[in-house]
């Protein structure tokens, strides 16, 4: 299969690596230094079982993911339109792309910019780029995906590839129930900059955590959303099979970015507001990322 990613950043360097290693045809597009790095020693993928080089294509234009069968859509959520601008002329009529994004509104808003398939997916890796052309792997990396035309060749390419992968019928209740887990512990690990497993032993952390789920809950509930499986469950899991990843947001705001965090805890406030739904927790966290980002500025 012939696959581009567009982003190649920490999640589009995982899943297109380990697709690449599995033997598919892999062109990635991203920033120039990673580029230069993997076209001259290959993308070196540093998971928990192996330390490898695997060589891909690497450009810099979104002319690279001519001719691929499916697209790992993998950009920050503030750069969707563009991104996909600059994708669109490059697509074939069949080409799927497959939203790897947080946030809960990217697939729906590619849908309106392309013409081409787009199907969801909720992302669950901890992973980090670790320099130019590197990514660390620190645990998990199972996908779930929407229903589409290519959904069981998708899943089964993944698969074989050692990503676990499930096609499901409610990726809209899956994005929240990720979504809440992001708004429970993104912001927190990345105003303190310390990883998941130090973070959830801070005095008073887990209690404030709670507000911000609670209300996620509520707006969630109050917007139609069903959350699939146990939410507590899955925040106390971040913390104990990924206890030394520092969110995407920590890792945004540590190397002076803009972070996603309008489409996190900003989308919650955003939603509550629609609803009717009180989300104080959830926007002082919101107020203070962007705080610290104009700081940056």
């Amino acid at each position: 299969m012939k696959i581009a990613v567009m982003g190649a950043g920490a999640v589009g360097c995982y899943y297109g690596g380990m697709l690449a290693r599995a033997g598919h045809d892999v062109a990635f597009i991203a920033r120039p230094q990673h580029v230069e790095a993997i076209q001259r020693d290959g993308l070196r993928l540093d998971t928990q079982t192996f330390d490898e080089h695997v060589r891909v294509i690497a450009s810099t234009e979104a002319s690279a993911a001519k001719g691929a069968q499916v697209v790992l859509f993998c950009v920050k959520s503030t750069d969707t339109d563009s991104a996909a601008q600059a994708l669109e002329p490059y697509l074939d009529s069949g080409t799927l792309v497959l939203s790897l994004q947080n946030g809960v509104e990217n697939a729906e808003r590619l849908r309106q910019l392309l013409s081409q398939e787009v199907a969801a997916a909720v992302v669950y890796v901890a992973a980090e780029m670790a320099g130019p052309g590197h990514i660390r792997h620190h645990g998990r990396g199972e996908l779930v995906i929407e229903p589409s035309s290519m959904s069981e060749d998708v899943a089964r390419t993944f698969a074989a590839a050692n990503v676990p992968t499930e096609i499901s019928d409610n990726v809209r209740g899956a994005l929240w129930a990720k979504l809440i887990l992001n708004c429970a512990y993104n912001a927190l690990s990345a105003i303190a900059q310390v990883p998941y497993g130090r973070l959830v032993q801070g005095e008073g952390v887990t209690r404030a955590m709670r507000d911000v789920i609670d209300e996620c809950l509520a707006v969630a509930r109050a917007d139609g959303v069903t959350i699939p499986g146990d939410v507590d469950a899955a925040v106390r899991r971040i913390a104990q099979t990924m206890p030394n990843q520092y969110s995407s947001t920590a890792q945004d705001l540590a190397r002076g970015k803009r972070s996603e965090i309008d489409h996190l805890n900003g989308l919650i406030v955003r939603r509550g507001e629609a609803v009717g739904v009180p989300t104080p927790a959830n926007r002082m966290l919101h107020v203070l990322v962007k705080l610290v980002e104009n700081k940056a500025d």
